[in-house]
């Protein structure tokens, strides 16, 4: 038998990471860990959460747009020629701007910026009865877009998976957990282990388990001590505390503030 834990979302949220790590350990452990981008960009600890994960055991990893973000010139909405034709947006794009020159700052003066620059964008393995599974943040062959989630039809859904080989794939990026099959594909996503786009506030990850016979999917949702995130970020003065905080206390982190 064959056990997987997948999460995704971590966000530099190392508080949530290491609840999250403790209740994979009180369900017995497992083989691998699949960790599917957005790592370190927005939170506290992003350093921390890097030095965590590292450490596991059979440890995968793909980035996520977060991830390039942080090693790479481009960001996410809004762009400086947005801001200058919605002057409204200036707010927001300081915001940004400031977020992820923290993270990068942070992961540069520690030696790892290298090292995030190099994850690959997917990753596969073959399950013991045959099934193959697909790891990307977003959907198959990107890190950003729409990705997939709940309030999708499954026309939208299959449009996202032409062309993929793979029957079961995970996917994280839009902070909503999934599990639903379109056509012959199985559809998981992660939900989020930090920042979930829903009114359960929790961790949110899986547990995969496989053998010759078939193939299982577990949610679990673990509680973790978001005050201290909070008096975290206020102890940092982190430039993105208050779209952190909002979300944490249950405001709209949808449409405000940095990406998720």
């Amino acid at each position: 038998m064959m056990k997987i834990a997948l999460f995704s979302d971590i966000h530099g949220n190392s508080i949530a990471l290491d609840a999250v790590l403790a209740d994979i350990a009180a369900q017995g452990g497992v083989d691998a860990y699949w960790v599917l981008g957005d790592l370190v960009a927005i939170g506290h600890d992003p350093v921390g959460v890097l030095e965590r994960l590292t450490q596991l055991p059979n440890v995968r990893f793909v980035r996520g747009n977060t991830d390039r973000y942080v090693f790479a010139r481009d960001r996410p909405f809004p762009s400086l020629a947005d801001a200058e034709a919605d002057p409204s947006l200036l707010a927001r794009l300081v915001e940004v701007a400031e977020t992820f020159s923290w993270t990068q700052g942070a992961l540069t003066t520690c030696g790892w910026l290298e090292w995030l620059a190099q994850l690959p964008l997917e990753i596969d393995e073959v399950l013991p009865d045959g099934t193959r599974l697909l790891g990307v943040h977003a959907s198959p062959g990107r890190d950003d877009g729409d990705g997939i989630a709940p309030r999708m039809h499954d026309e939208e859904i299959g449009d996202r998976l032409q062309g993929c080989r793979a029957r079961l794939i995970c996917v994280g990026h839009t902070h909503q957990a999934l599990n639903h099959f379109v056509g012959d594909w199985h559809v998981v996503n992660l939900g989020s282990l930090s920042n979930p786009l829903t009114q359960d506030r929790r961790a949110s990850y899986v547990l995969l388990t496989a053998d010759e016979t078939g193939y299982q999917v577990e949610h679990r949702r673990i509680d973790y001590d978001r005050a201290a995130v909070i008096e975290a970020l206020e102890r940092q003065r982190h430039p993105g505390a208050a779209y952190i905080i909002r979300h944490l206390r249950g405001g709209d982190s949808q449409t405000k503030g940095c990406p998720s």
